[in-house]
């Protein structure tokens, strides 16, 4: 449910989070004031507001403990456009890879589409109408109509020119015919809208984006080009007309796009989404740590300082060219992450510390945490298979000591393998369900008990044989 911004105090926002993430209260505080900053920065003067920056956050904690689910669960909370990209992307300029303007890019790209989709969805309903009278017309209701009125035509300018003008009788045929023409438009429009001929096929004429005529190769490759992969939100690509043969379930949909696209105000929308890229979008740089370092390699090796260096400017405000306009970053919120168990947040160059104030470590999960993650949650992962096969008329019920089980053979991988966190709870339910979602489809509608016994007997000999739980689990 969506809560309005100025309802959302630091409490509230801590509140929400909650109800996807587990526990990592000082990261759910830092981001709620960060985020009730902006609140609070939109009430100001203009001019005062202006002078006041974000704060940006660094998150320091290892990998499966909720420092991406954070960063997303928070910019869907008050829709804001949120971009995920990883350090590791970027390169230095001159160098093959991506370069750091392309985060910005990817940004605004984001929040187009976004007040897009809201936008088609204020004029839905208008959009939907109009769909449905071209569907009318391609099954030929008004073309009958129009030739049999351009075949009589003919005869008659002849009756006027015998007689001097129609007479009566005539005028009544036109209204009859009319009237005729509407009844008929009327039937054929409440089946289309009840879908009661959706398997139909019918021909259309939709836009598609042209292709462009010719391809240049850059280290930055095609976005530096102003083309989207899709064209559906590029206003440089040009349109055509193209022939389709779709059912008329399928026509409603495209049609109805096509008409709300036509309906809203192109140019309202990309301002609009500038605005809201500058003034609430959210990046999320991750694997920060990776590029941690200040040394200098020997030979055409790119410098990790480099790449920190590049991110400098984007991050303390610059102006980056993008195919809808100049994007300031100066009040984008740059939310950092990275494990930092080999090196440290004092690796980084002091230019980039300074950009990053404030620190938030994010607690290691243990078994406590992993029974609290598959109860609470609204997404949690017991849930999630009780709705999958709950499709397939299975009834899946977890009982208190199969959930702890769970957790515990979980918490046990962590600690002899790898430590990723909560994303273990993923690998061991997956082995659990493993034969009943296959079986599924073939069940009578049953009820099936996942306890403590079932979970020892699917996972625990797995657990035990360290060298085959690292393969497995």
């Amino acid at each position: 449910m969506e809560v309005p911004i100025e309802d959302l105090t630091p409490k509230q926002i801590v509140i929400e989070l909650d109800k996807f993430i587990v526990g990592q209260n000082k990261a759910k505080r830092a981001v709620a004031v960060a985020l009730r900053n902006r609140y609070r920065r939109q009430l100001l003067p203009p001019e005062q507001r202006e002078e006041i920056l974000p704060k940006n956050i660094l998150m320091i904690g290892p990998t499966g403990v909720g420092k991406t689910e954070i960063a997303r669960r928070l910019a869907h909370l008050v829709r804001a456009p949120f971009v995920k990209v990883e350090a590791t992307k970027f390169t230095e300029v001159g160098y093959v890879g991506r370069d750091v303007d392309s985060i910005v890019r990817d940004l605004v790209n984001v929040s187009v589409r976004m007040v897009e989709t809201e936008k088609i969805g204020q004029v839905r309903e208008a959009a939907e109408e109009r769909a449905l009278e071209r569907i009318i017309d391609s099954l030929g209701i008004s073309r009958r109509h129009r030739r049999r009125k351009e075949a009589a035509q003919p005869l008659e300018r002849m009756l006027r020119e015998v007689i001097g003008a129609m007479d009566d009788d005539e005028e009544a045929e036109d209204e009859g015919e009319a009237s005729r023409l509407r009844r008929a438009r009327a039937t054929v429009r409440d089946q289309v809208r009840s879908g009661a001929r959706d398997s139909e096929t019918i021909e259309i004429e939709v836009d598609e984006p042209m292709s462009p005529f010719f391809q240049v190769f850059s280290p930055q490759g095609i976005e530096e080009m102003s083309l989207d992969s899709d064209g559906a939100t590029n206003p440089f690509i040009p349109r055509s007309k193209t022939a389709r043969t779709v059912t008329i379930g399928e026509a409603k949909e495209l049609l109805s796009q096509e008409e709300a696209r036509k309906m809203i105000d192109r140019s309202a929308v990309v301002r609009e989404a500038v605005f809201r890229a500058e003034q609430t979008g959210i990046v999320f740089l991750d694997e920060l740590d990776k590029i941690a370092g200040r040394e200098r390699g020997n030979g055409p090796d790119v410098s990790r300082e480099g790449v920190q260096r590049d991110l400098l400017p984007i991050i303390e405000g610059a102006t980056v060219v993008t195919k809808f306009g100049p994007v300031r970053t100066d009040h984008i919120l740059f939310i950092a992450a990275g494990a930092f168990h080999v090196s440290k947040p004092s690796d980084l160059i002091p230019e980039l510390q300074g950009r990053l104030p404030i620190r938030v470590e994010l607690e290691d999960l243990g078994q406590l945490e992993f029974e609290r993650i598959l109860r609470e949650p609204e997404n949690a992962l017991t849930k999630q298979y009780q709705r999958l096969l709950g499709t397939e008329g299975v009834r899946l019920e977890f009982t208190e000591d199969g959930i702890d089980e769970i957790a515990r053979f979980a918490a046990e991988v962590n600690r002899q393998t790898e430590n990723i966190g909560a994303r273990r709870l993923h690998t061991v339910m997956e082995r659990l369900m493993e034969d009943i979602a296959f079986a599924a489809p073939d069940l009578p509608s049953m009820d099936i008990t996942i306890d403590g016994t079932i979970v020892r007997e699917k996972i625990g000999s797995v657990v035990e044989d360290l060298d085959l739980s690292r393969y497995i689990l």
